[in-house]
């Protein structure tokens, strides 16, 4: 595999905002065939998009955590389930440019550079909690390691390269491998069925016996001692799917209404796009909209000052900041796509023109985790200066 190489920022941008475009012709296709988007994310790679986060002394374009959250952003406002696959890639880059060793980062940056996907296996389902992981990852006498479990929501796995596992060791701390996706003893279940966010594959990965070497096994607990932004920048991505969402579900409810919908007979107009209600309602869904976008940038300014200066203070505020740019862009994505149908009419509903796949896909992808936490922690910090919590969720 081979892919373009981006230089800076600027080209990111102008890169995501091209394939945004492509993207956004099929998506309403792809949703109701349940078309797995295989091509587009070979496009995706081959742009170079998935690797402008290797750190420019490894040959990357290490862009700034507000091209990283506009890019998803982009991605979003044309196809919610195509911008939700490379979350978790990003998430585990960050895991190498954190935790890996040299050898690591060269192997695994060249890779990316490559074109190269991770995917995730991550989550289980039956525990306590999401955070209660009982993949293991068993040392071996020659330091390489065997890894047993099942892993579920693993969005990404079926369409990567490699695939990270969280499992516990021994000592019962967290480590990521990263193992081969055609690994013997690993087997991908395209078995997803979320009535949102459709195409992500988001299925179940099995591991079996799966022979990792010691290499390829990364000590992720330590990524949660001291101050860190790795739970900022995922949260950030998840805010800026939630963003595009919003911003896609409300371009496509006004050019239905410019186009499509008929003016309620009391309005005395002529076009449905002229009745003052709906310009009224427009306007504060419109809001709702610039809103998420504005804390999102502001999240992602404060994720890049503290990248810059990492002490307990920034983490702080860049975790805080991205909390709230995640409640409003949730609640954004959500209202905005509920509201294409009273804003656009009886026959936005039909199914066949599937607009309904704007809210399907908020409505799933907002379930990622509770917002009412985000809340807590910005409220806890306001009244008694408690810093968040470290890990991978704020």
């Amino acid at each position: 595999m081979s892919a373009h190489v981006i230089a800076d920022d600027a080209e990111a941008l102008a890169v995501a905002a091209s394939l945004a475009e492509e993207f956004r012709a099929g998506a309403s296709a792809r949703d109701t065939e349940r078309r797995l988007p295989r091509a587009e994310l070979d496009r995706l790679s081959a742009s170079g998009l998935l690797a402008v986060t290797v750190p420019a002394d490894h040959g990357g374009a290490d862009v700034s955590a507000l091209t990283l959250a506009e890019i998803f952003r982009l991605l979003g406002t044309a196809d919610g389930s195509l911008a939700q696959i490379p979350q978790s890639h990003f998430a585990y880059v960050n895991v190498i440019r954190r935790q890996g060793t040299q050898e690591q980062r060269k192997f695994f940056f060249a890779e990316l550079l490559a074109g190269r996907r991770f995917g995730n296996a991550q989550s289980e389902a039956g525990g306590k909690h999401v955070q209660d992981i009982r993949t293991r990852l068993e040392s071996r006498p020659d330091g390489s390691y065997v890894l047993t479990g099942v892993k579920h929501y693993s969005t990404g796995a079926l369409f990567a390269d490699w695939i990270p596992v969280l499992a516990r060791a021994e000592d019962d701390r967290l480590h990521v491998a990263y193992v081969p996706s055609d690994a013997p003893g690993l087997s991908v279940i395209d078995d997803w069925d979320g009535l949102g966010q459709r195409t992500t594959a988001s299925g179940t990965v099995h591991l079996d016996g799966v022979a990792v070497p010691g290499d390829r096994v990364l000590p992720h607990h330590l990524t949660f001692e001291g101050p860190q932004l790795h739970g900022a920048v995922a949260q950030l991505l998840h805010s800026a799917i939630d963003a595009g969402i919003a911003a896609g579900a409300l371009a496509e409810a006004a050019e239905f209404v410019r186009t499509k919908s008929r003016p309620w007979f009391e309005s005395g107009v002529e076009a449905a796009a002229e009745d003052p209600l709906l310009i009224q309602r427009f306007g504060e869904l419109d809001l709702e909209v610039r809103a998420s976008q504005a804390l999102l940038r502001e999240a992602a300014r404060s994720v890049d000052a503290a990248r810059a200066d990492l002490t307990d203070d920034t983490a702080a505020e860049a975790s805080l900041a991205v909390a709230a740019a995640k409640v409003q862009a949730a609640r954004a994505a959500v209202e905005v796509s509920s509201a294409l149908f009273e804003v656009s009419g009886t026959r936005s509903a039909l199914h066949s023109l599937n607009l309904h796949r704007h809210w399907r896909d908020a409505r799933t992808h907002t379930l990622h985790d509770p917002t009412r936490w985000k809340i807590q922690h910005l409220g806890r910090f306001v009244l008694n200066g408690t810093r968040p919590p470290r890990h991978g969720l704020l």
